[in-house]
């Protein structure tokens, strides 16, 4: 029987989603990417070989796995070919696993240049941005302006919207932002000439899944960024520009919900964060600093370097709820190791009253003091370990105290950023 199943982070992204991908497609015929663009970045260790992947979905390393970028992504085509030829150049297959969605926007080199002018005039208030022309991208979407993959098959009708779409650009850039313009026939010229190698690409996205779910083939829906920056659900406005929840999956794919049979959720055995934005478990001490050099947290697209905290399971809550989360996978329990004792925040503290309920919609959240529960560390290493009774005793009584609180079964535990440095407890397609 067929089996679809949804991918989603359920912190603030970074929790280690591309190399769950990979490890999944071994039983899956298709990977779809349903929302984000090239702010995304998936880092996959194979073999000791890094790869990092930001618009092309994470199962292009698997022989006979279709590899599809969905409606709900916002594509900047020169990064996609660039990505695309540093795959081929090291040997994959790309042209003939990858596959886009005609309804796919595109990000213009407009969209970037007001991204980056607009988180300058932001000053102190700036959201921290990747700077990479996403948000723009999305707002001429909901305006209904964007141009799409599918404009790329008639020059004509590219051009004259690639007019007016630049012309509002270029007005906002000159005298909102008060900075330069973007030619406008540099930039058609450009896009012209890669046109020839998208073309091929292109397909019709709901039919192509509904035709392998008809088949009986497995499926993965892979997600970009993590539920506490979903525009509508996360910790707005410090959030990201599109829904990263596991129901995007169906409107940026073109499936309807009654297709998706299964979510795992992605989460770190700690927490961490890039950007501004409010973070209540966030530590500023030497164990903020010993977590990110042992976990090594710096972006995989921006390289900026991430703030680490203590698991916060107060968020992870909301976050299965948002998703229907049908089983977790914990990542970088390693990371863990030697600790002598680790912290889970259980509740918040705010004006002398504690609870246990998110206060994400409400402008204090910043304000949150988290409410600990204190558990003892272990001292062996986890690194490369693939059997649940092989962790250490109290690395084992971690993971059940998370599922208790959480209410949700951890079925796989990665230790380890190889692709095989995995314990796998219940198999998301069994």
């Amino acid at each position: 029987m067929a089996k679809s199943i949804v991918i989603v982070g359920t912190q603030w992204g970074d929790e280690g989603k591309g190399k769950i991908v990979d490890m999944l497609t071994d039983r899956a015929a298709a990977v779809v990417r349903f929302q984000g663009g090239h702010n995304a970045g998936h880092t996959l260790w194979i073999d000791g070989e890094k790869t990092v992947l930001h618009l092309i979905p994470s199962g292009i390393l698997r022989d006979g796995v279709d590899c599809i970028i969905g409606n709900g992504v916002v594509v900047h085509i020169p990064s996609l070919l660039e990505e695309f030829d540093a795959l081929t150049a090291k040997g994959v297959p790309v042209a003939a696993r990858l596959r886009i969605s005609a309804a796919c926007p595109l990000i213009l080199p407009t969209h970037i240049a007001l991204d980056q002018a607009r988180e300058r005039a932001s000053g102190q208030q700036a959201i921290g941005t990747t700077g990479r022309g996403i948000g723009p991208a999305y707002e001429d979407k909901v305006a209904r302006r964007s141009l799409r993959v599918s404009d790329l098959f008639d020059p004509a009708r590219f051009a004259a919207r690639l007019a007016a779409a630049m012309e509002f650009h270029n007005f906002m850039l000159q005298e909102y932002y008060g900075v330069e313009t973007v030619d406008f026939e540099q930039t058609r010229d450009a896009w012209f000439e890669m046109t020839g190698r998208i073309l091929p690409l292109v397909i019709d996205v709901p039919d192509y899944l509904h035709d392998l779910r008809a088949k009986g083939s497995n499926i993965l829906f892979e997600g970009a960024q993590g539920t506490l920056l979903d525009v509508d659900q996360g910790t707005y406005p410090f959030v990201t520009s599109s829904n990263t929840t596991a129901g995007a999956a169906a409107t940026g794919t073109g499936i309807g919900p009654g297709a998706i049979d299964y979510v795992l959720g992605i989460v770190k055995a700690y927490t961490t964060r890039v950007g501004a934005g409010p973070f209540p478990t966030e530590l500023f001490d030497d164990m903020g600093e010993h977590l990110a050099r042992v976990g090594m947290e710096f972006g995989a697209t921006t390289g900026r370097p991430r703030r680490c905290g203590w698991f916060d399971a107060v968020a992870l809550r909301r976050a299965i709820v948002n998703s229907s989360v049908s089983g977790l996978c914990v990542t970088k329990l390693d990371v863990l190791d030697g600790l002598e004792s680790i912290k889970i925040c259980v509740g918040y503290r705010l004006d002398d009253e504690v609870t246990a309920a998110p206060p994400f919609l409400v402008s204090r959240y910043e304000d949150c003091e988290p409410v600990y529960e204190e558990m003892p560390g272990w001292q062996t290493s986890t690194v490369g370990i693939t059997e649940l009774d092989r962790l250490p005793d109290e690395a084992q009584a971690y993971l059940r105290r998370l599922e208790e609180i959480l209410e949700t079964p951890v079925v796989i535990v990665s230790t380890g950023a190889d692709r095989d440095q995995n314990i796998v407890i219940r198999h998301p397609f069994d």
